[in-house]
């Protein structure tokens, strides 16, 4: 059945020539987990996940169980990372469904052995967060060593990896990373100290691998006998993050290859639904926010707040028409909106309207919404709403 007429295109080829450019950026020795979590940031996790093993990635990162149990289904091969940690009554699905989670509280640790010994299973393998400075999740250091007295002979559970988040990775500064990266050699060195050889050091996201940062998570590997494992997310879908403060007086070398190379996934289009012709002293939308000054011609779309369009947008951006900006007028409603197509001579019913992408020589970008509404790329992207398709281009 036709349906209304706003959708989001995915290219595919674009998701796999990033992972790959990325791949190939990352030196040799660092392998990449491919983040598709929250729906492949709102792109779509099935045809994302998919996307990623094709391009060579043998690790897929996701939020929760159910995304995994999900992606297992898409991806029978690959090796699918829960991140977000684990819940009461999930253990069984993880073991069944050769998940690995991400553990840090011992109670995690109960219901991965409960669901292992109810299953006959005598091997399961975690990743051990560890609290490096966000006091988000993550063991503290100090308490490692008590956590990993579990670790007995007849234990089912397999510290495979050790990881942390770089939780400020995009400031250009580099200095709390590199105090990061210091707590996690401490971190490494109780967990040594302990007797237990994990054999991945998990750290690193786009902004810590597209500034160059990889080369000291390498090393830090290389010291524990480790081989590094990063988490590309944003660049996968085509965008480069912001440095806070920009680079001065020069960029890395791989950003400025980045911002070349990435391209941008996802497609975001609606249509003009209808066009009318209005009087100067015209209101336009709920509670009057905007007045025609003039003689206008507006044009209505299929795109609304429900579908991701940010309320906030009304009377301060601009959309795209037959290669011009059409700019909103008044607010954005539940499912619709107005643009001002005044300067648009021909616009007509059925015309394309890009609410992300490119159309002629213009483009509108994710950041470029982001700045608007005073957010970032990554709330942009999953707030587009799901009874917006996706469809594989």
């Amino acid at each position: 059945m036709p349906t209304r007429p706003c959708w989001v295109e995915i290219s595919t080829r674009a998701f796999e020539d990033n992972y790959c450019f990325l791949s190939k950026l990352a030196s040799p020795a660092i392998e990449l987990l491919a983040i598709v979590k929250a729906n492949a940031y709102g792109h779509s996790l099935e045809l994302c996940a998919p996307a990623a093993v094709r391009a060579g990635a043998q690790w897929i990162g996701v939020t929760s169980v159910e995304e995994g149990v999900e992606t297992r289904r898409l991806c029978p091969e690959a090796r699918i990372l829960v991140i977000s940690g684990i819940f009461p009554n999930q253990g069984e699905a993880v073991v069944r469904n050769k998940l690995t989670a991400v553990v840090w509280e011992s109670w995690q640790f109960d219901i991965l052995e409960a669901a292992a010994r109810s299953l006959g299973v005598r091997s399961i393998s975690v990743h051990l967060e560890i609290d490096t400075g966000m006091s988000r999740q993550g063991v503290e250091i100090d308490s490692i060593v008590g956590l990993l007295a579990r670790f007995r002979r007849d234990f089912p559970l397999r510290l495979e990896g050790v990881m942390t988040h770089l939780f400020a990775a995009d400031e250009a500064g580099g200095q709390v990373t590199e105090d990061q990266l210091s707590r996690m050699n401490d971190a490494l060195i109780a967990i040594k100290s302990s007797g237990i050889h994990p054999g991945i050091l998990n750290v690193g996201n786009s902004a810590a691998l597209l500034a160059d940062q990889s080369s000291a998570i390498t090393t830090l590997a290389a010291r524990f006998e480790m081989k590094p494992l990063m988490r590309p997310g944003l660049s996968l879908y085509g965008v480069v993050p912001e440095y806070d403060p920009p680079f001065a007086p020069a960029e890395p070398i791989t950003l400025g290859q980045a911002r070349r190379q990435l391209h941008p996934v996802l497609t975001w289009k609606s249509q003009v639904v209808g066009v009318r012709s209005v009087a100067a002293g015209t209101v336009v939308g709920y509670n009057g926010t905007f007045v025609a000054t003039e003689p206008m011609r507006l044009a209505l779309i299929a795109a609304g707040y429900a579908d991701g369009l940010d309320r906030k947008l009304g009377n301060r951006f601009a959309l795209l028409v037959r290669g011009q900006r059409a700019p909103i007028v008044g607010r954005v409603s539940m499912d619709q909106a107005v643009i001002d197509v005044t300067e648009i001579a021909d616009a007509a019913p059925g015309d394309e309207v890009v609410l992300i992408g490119q159309q002629g020589e213009e483009s509108i970008s994710a950041a470029d919404h982001a700045k608007a509404v005073g957010t970032i790329p990554w709330e942009i992207f999953t707030r587009i709403g799901p009874r917006v398709p996706r469809i594989e281009v």
